[in-house]
């Protein structure tokens, strides 16, 4: 593959900005898009993994005869009867693993987490491997388990930086301490976040494919079909080519799907074992046995003169890892970047616990940290008398104190004021408990948002046909963002296409290599990617196209021509053009193709690179029962070129309904007697439903940025969350005068 250089795009009829309908619509809606558990296979067996009942421990004894004597059942895997595999030596770790020795299921006796898989029961139909599964009979010697933050929380230490990229918090700047002593105005507060689970709509699933060769074609709900693949190639002894990996479509996974779950070494090992195609998917309980964001506790202290100016800042987390890795977050530093402020200490640690190794979920460390601090600084907004929004202004960055370094861009303040404007700021009346609407306490309360812009390498691979058909690859992931859309409208812009004449392949792993779909970098890294591949043929054809005897377009430079419905023309001058068709068959060619790999450019190093929001709520309260309803959300978003409005604004809004699951619903509830999640089910785990959205408004602030990647996006997928429970939080205060400071906001706490 060749390594392209960037070059101007030149003048043409844009794609890009244009509210465009997803192009994988039609086969989502009329239900021929397959998941992982749905790709047919003759003769396939099916696997149903049994979960562990205590929460560690060690198993005494394993009875699976009255399993095996289930029609139908083929075998039953445990770690008495499981092959030995290369990865039993601990030393393969898939991209996404944190800082450790990751679990390795049916390794041996030993329990360290509560549904932990103990055996997979494989039959020729799923309703007896189920049936066979309640069958196994499991004796477990039970140890002392320890599942509660609080418990553990004076054992927290600090993690060391790993492969996995963790920044550690900046070192402090000036003294916070003595700053906190002689400021006029101290807020000082703990704040609580509970366990999350995830919960996409598809279940975690494997369906491995053997053919008579021993090569393995496997459909798996992942955010990383080449993270896949390695880790089978890694963890089984294989080499890449007898391993494919496939992910068209995913039903969410918000995180989840980064690290390759056990379901799929379960189907992967019992297909080489048997030599047979097998099947596993997790059932809703099971999905609460892998990953979560982890419980944090949080102490901040801010100190300000009289006016609101910061002169301190001290952050200090506590979030729950598992005793056999390590998971860390980016929680605190936002503390530091955020608003100016001379002296800030900043500290994480992490406690471990017999629990899974937790899991990023959406903006993950932001949606935590940026929660603390928000609501902090809603806390001293009351605290001075300064009007919150007015308070974030006064304090506003103008760069990174935590690196000395510039944004790449920063159009926070008219995120402030737009989103102000349209939701009405100015006619609220600070006093708590002032506004009402018939019955019930009415509460305005707003936020900032902060997330990383990032860009990842990545590759993609253009091939344009005679027939004006373009084709472009890149095995990435669409995990309901809006993927296959937004690189067909960049690969349309580039050359002038109609959306119809595009097509874009993703989710294989024998396609140029992606990052895993997660970051919100997605656009900014594989969108960059197919950016420079449709350049590539398109500077081919201009330079075909001078040389065409007697061409109207001889001597014209990029910057002289414009790309639209096939033809390639002079600025301005429509006669002036050429069919895209006629300047391939002028050299005989039936197709051009270009394949390239992009990085980063070196220039980013030098900044700091951020999405921002701001956010603005109402909620009401009502006064007898303390129940909560979010009414009117805006949501302004600085996120640097938007690709896709239609989509873009339906990522916001998503995250805006989870951010009001977050402040006021979701809660993995433990029974720590006994180490284990109680609430394991949609039923029983809160989450917003239609009744509980109202009206939310979208608003994308323009701004130019070409630092963060040649497209100049940002990204939506992890912005639209952040700062929405802090701004809820706030709201609630503003409409009761009482500071919830544990998560969700439930009508206990309220009363």
């Amino acid at each position: 593959m060749s390594t392209v250089q960037n070059k101007q795009q030149g003048k043409q009829q844009g794609r890009i900005g244009k509210a465009t309908s997803r192009v994988d619509g039609k086969l989502k809606v009329t239900g021929q898009a397959r998941y992982a558990a749905e790709f047919p296979a003759e003769d396939l067996l099916y696997g149903v993994v049994v979960s562990s009942g205590i929460a560690r421990g060690s198993i005494s004894s394993i009875d699976t005869a009255r399993a095996l004597a289930v029609p139908g059942v083929i075998h039953v895997l445990t770690h008495e009867n499981r092959p030995s595999l290369p990865w039993f030596d601990r030393s393969y770790q898939d991209d996404d693993s944190p800082s450790g020795s990751p679990f390795r299921p049916l390794y041996d006796a030993s329990i360290i987490f509560s549904g932990q898989p103990v055996a997979l029961v494989v039959a020729s139909s799923f309703e007896a491997a189920r049936h066979a599964s309640a069958l196994v009979d499991i004796r477990y010697k039970a140890d002392k388990h320890q599942t509660d933050l609080d418990a553990e929380r004076d054992a927290a230490y600090a993690p060391k930086q790993g492969k996995d990229g963790f920044e550690p918090p900046p070192k402090p700047r000036g003294d916070a301490d003595a700053a906190l002593k002689k400021a006029e105005i101290n807020v000082l507060a703990d704040y609580a976040t509970p366990v999350e689970h995830h919960n996409p709509m598809e279940m975690h699933a494997t369906t491995v494919l053997r053919d008579v060769d021993g090569n393995l074609t496997i459909y798996d709900k992942t955010q990383g079909v080449l993270n896949t693949q390695q880790y089978v190639t890694g963890v089984f002894g294989l080499k890449q080519e007898q391993v494919r990996v496939r992910s068209p479509f995913v039903g969410g996974a918000f995180g989840s799907g980064l690290r390759p779950q056990y379901q799929l070494f379960l189907a992967v090992m019992a297909a080489q074992e048997l030599k047979r195609s097998v099947r596993v998917v997790l059932t809703r309980q099971q999905m609460f046995s892998f990953g979560h964001r982890p419980a944090t506790r949080h102490q901040i202290a801010l100190g300000a003169d009289k006016s609101g100016k910061l002169l301190a800042i001290k952050h200090q987390t506590v979030s729950e890892t598992s005793r056999f890795e390590d998971y860390i977050e980016v929680v605190v530093n936002w503390s530091g970047s955020a608003y100016q402020c001379d002296n800030v200490t900043l500290d994480y640690k992490v406690a471990a616990l017999d629990v899974y190794t937790p899991l990023d979920m959406r903006a993950p460390g932001a949606t935590l940290g940026v929660y603390v601090l928000e609501s902090a600084m809603d806390e001293l907004a009351h605290a001075t008398g300064v009007d919150p929004l007015a308070l974030r202004i006064l304090n506003y960055a103008e760069q990174d104190q935590n690196t000395g370094k510039p944004f790449s861009s920063k159009e926070l303040k008219a995120c402030y004021e737009q989103g102000a404007a349209k939701f009405g700021w100015d006619k609220r009346n600070p006093a708590p408990r002032s506004m009402r609407r018939g019955k019930t306490l009415v509460g305005w309360g707003m936020a900032t948002g902060f997330w990383d812009a990032m860009q990842q390498p990545a590759s993609a691979k253009a091939v344009l046909s005679v027939d004006g058909k373009l084709q472009v690859s890149s095995a990435t992931a669409d995990i309901g963002t809006g993927t296959y859309t937004a690189m067909t409208i960049i690969a349309a812009d580039v050359l002038g296409l109609a959306i119809e004449d595009v097509n874009f392949t993703l989710g294989d792993s024998s396609l140029p290599q992606a990052p895993l779909e997660g970051g919100s970098w997605t656009v900014s890294s594989v969108g960059s990617a197919v950016k420079m591949a449709c350049e590539a043929i398109r500077d081919e054809l201009l330079s075909i196209a001078r040389a065409m005897p007697d061409s109207p377009l001889a001597g014209a430079s990029a910057e002289d021509v414009e790309w639209t419905e096939g033809r390639v023309q002079r600025v301005g001058q429509p006669a002036a053009s050429l069919e895209i068709a006629d300047i391939m068959r002028s050299k005989g060619l039936h197709s051009i193709e270009h394949a390239v790999d992009q990085k980063p450019e070196s220039k980013q190093k030098k900044y700091t690179m951020h999405t921002h929001s701001a956010v603005f709520v109402e909620v009401e309260v009502d006064e007898d029962f303390g129940t909560v309803a979010v009414k009117r959300v805006v949501s302004a978003i600085a996120g640097g070129r938007v690709i896709n409005p239609k989509a873009a604004r339906s990522q916001i809004i998503g995250g805006v309904v989870w951010g009001i699951g977050m402040a006021l619903h979701e809660e993995t509830m433990a029974d720590h007697a006994m180490g284990r999640f109680m609430n394991h089910s949609l039923a029983e785990y809160h989450i917003p439903v239609n009744a509980d959205i109202h009206d939310i408004d979208v608003i994308f602030v323009e701004e130019h940025d070409d630092i963060v990647n040649p497209l100049g996006a940002k990204g939506m997928g992890e912005i639209g969350i952040v700062g929405v429970a802090a701004a809820i939080g706030n709201a609630v205060f503003h409409a009761t005068g009482k500071r919830v400071r544990e998560l969700p906001i439930t009508l206990d706490k309220v009363i």
